[in-house]
């Protein structure tokens, strides 16, 4: 078990899953030096269909991942997970990085590149096939992702309205006959 120096007791293993997905190291010129930095791209999920990104900025980067967590836990997204792969395939386009997510059979696995892989991985989807078109920028595709699955998620509530209000509509109309 892990030791937790910061409240010197045992670590409590969290729920969540973190992965650091990109760390960068910064530097700024000042009349007195130079002055380095690190900044952090930090994907955070429970597998069960909630994932979060954050990024950290901070001297140090222990302290820079605990930011990037952080702002990652604020920043949740509700995925909707069928059979272990997303309802439908999806094309986006934000900035320059262009992501495609599309439905896998089951055992088909993750078939994703690096920072598609860390996202659609901590949200719990297990079937999934993507591919990245646009650049080769780790932090573009990350949100690119996000954005994608924020789409899906939205377009799933919306279909599921229309199912479950269809449905209503049915049997009113079976009623009055």
């Amino acid at each position: 078990m892990a030791y937790d120096r910061k409240f010197g007791g045992p670590q409590v293993p969290s729920e969540y899953s973190e992965e650091v997905v990109q760390v960068n190291r910064v530097s700024k010129k000042t009349k007195g030096g130079n002055k380095i930095g690190f900044a952090v791209l930090a994907v955070v999920g429970n597998k069960k269909g909630k994932v979060g990104v954050g990024q950290g900025k901070a001297a140090d980067v222990a302290t820079s991942i605990r930011k990037a967590v952080s702002s990652a836990k604020k920043h949740f997204l509700e995925v909707p997970i069928i059979k272990g792969t997303i309802p439908f395939s999806i094309r986006i386009k934000r900035g320059a990085a262009k992501i495609m997510l599309k439905p896998a059979p089951a055992g088909s696995g993750v078939i994703a590149g690096g920072a598609v892989r860390s996202v659609v991985s901590a949200a719990g989807i297990q079937n999934i096939s993507s591919k990245v078109l646009g650049t080769g920028n780790q932090a573009s595709n990350v949100y690119a992702t996000m954005e994608a699955l924020k789409q899906i998620a939205q377009m799933h509530k919306k279909f599921e309205f229309k199912k479950h209000n269809g449905k209503q509509q049915a049997e009113k109309k079976q009623g009055k006959e």
